[in-house]
């Protein structure tokens, strides 16, 4: 199994960015699905989730301004960052949580994908 995720980059304050994580290999469903984040110096933090049922949570630092969302047949969970403040500057991570034919649930996670808002 291996999750990529793609859609980081530079953006003025203010900006939006759009990032994906699509998993792929020998995947029978995916439970939960998120993104969390490690900004320099910083500990890694859980900016958002969503189940398998599409039930979300966020970070109270990204509510109002993120939205987690997921598509099954593509095995990819999305994360659409607008109103982007120079704190959310961070390496942004995906997990899900991936069952095989008689495995798991496994928690897997993407390469990160890089976030820099300017100010």
């Amino acid at each position: 199994v291996q999750l990529q995720a793609s859609g980081g980059g530079l953006v003025q304050a203010g900006g939006s960015l759009r990032l994906s994580c699509a998993a792929s290999g020998n995947i029978r469903n995916i439970n939960q699905m998120g993104w969390h984040r490690q900004a320099p110096g910083k500990e890694r933090e859980m900016v958002a989730s969503i189940t398998s049922g599409g039930s979300t949570n966020y970070a109270d630092t990204v509510k109002g301004r993120f939205t987690i969302s997921r598509d099954n047949a593509k095995n990819t969970v999305y994360l659409q960052m607008n109103s982007l403040k120079a704190e959310d500057t961070a390496v942004y991570y995906c997990n899900h949580g991936i069952r095989g034919l008689g495995w798991g649930p496994v928690t897997y996670w993407g390469q990160g994908t890089q976030a820099t808002v300017s100010s």
